[in-house]
């Protein structure tokens, strides 16, 4: 009998406790109620991007910056792509194909390397690794080529990209020509336009080499009516 008046007193403190817990959310929930604001979030005053967009930056003339990049500071560089990549002459592919020879040459220049589908199309629309091409791709490799395989996130510093490249150059590449400089990529040149045409005179050597033997278009003005006279056109 005394067992069960245990039990009892047992059950009744825990359904005790139970109620006091209840009744003390309720009464919480009352004095601390928070009244849904109308609009979410916080208003913060900022300009359209539109408004206070930066100018389009110029880019690099490389004629000016390759030949006085340090090489060491490249290689420095490299470092942090030898976890996926081998530059040696060579050199095995791994989790990235290997580098040697990768400026000026080819898109996908590592055969048998499974490249992305992202890149095989990359390589339809610029053949070629030239200097803007690798530096756009080592700027931000999956905005420059969404869908690639490389999970890097980019090297955002200039200068970091620039001897980079030229210790690339200096491996495998050096048959690759520097162009002359270029006074329209020169500080205090006027920025390009998003949509205006390549500025004459870019480097010819970032062309590929199957562009390089098609026929240039031509432009055939309608000649003028021959005169009257029987006489051969003045050279």
């Amino acid at each position: 009998m005394s067992g069960d008046l245990k039990w009892n007193k047992i059950m009744g403190a825990c359904l005790g406790t139970a109620f006091v817990i209840l009744v003390v959310q309720q009464v919480s929930g009352m004095v601390y109620h928070t009244k849904q604001p109308e609009k979410m979030g916080y208003f913060v005053d900022a300009p359209e991007e539109s408004a206070g967009a930066e100018p389009a930056a110029l880019p690099i003339d490389w004629g000016t910056v390759l030949p006085t990049a340090d090489l060491a500071a490249g290689e420095a560089a490299f470092a942090r792509c030898q976890a996926c990549h081998n530059a040696a002459s060579g050199g095995a592919d791994g989790i990235g194909p290997n580098l040697f020879g990768v400026v000026g040459g080819p898109a996908m220049h590592r055969a048998g390397f499974a490249y992305s589908d992202a890149m095989a199309k990359h390589k339809a629309e610029a053949p070629t690794w030239g200097y803007d091409e690798l530096d756009h791709f080592l700027t931000a490799p999956g905005r420059y080529i969404p869908g690639t395989k490389m999970s890097f996130a980019g090297i955002r510093d200039e200068k970091t990209r620039i001897n980079l490249i030229a210790w690339l150059r200096s491996n495998g590449s050096g048959g690759f020509a520097i162009p002359a400089p270029d006074p329209a990529r020169q500080p205090g040149a006027a920025a390009p336009a998003a949509d205006a045409a390549p500025a004459e005179g870019a480097a010819a050597t970032e062309v590929a080499p199957a562009a390089k033997g098609a026929a240039p278009a031509t432009t055939q003005a309608t000649p003028a009516a021959p005169p009257a006279a029987t006489s051969a056109p003045t050279a």
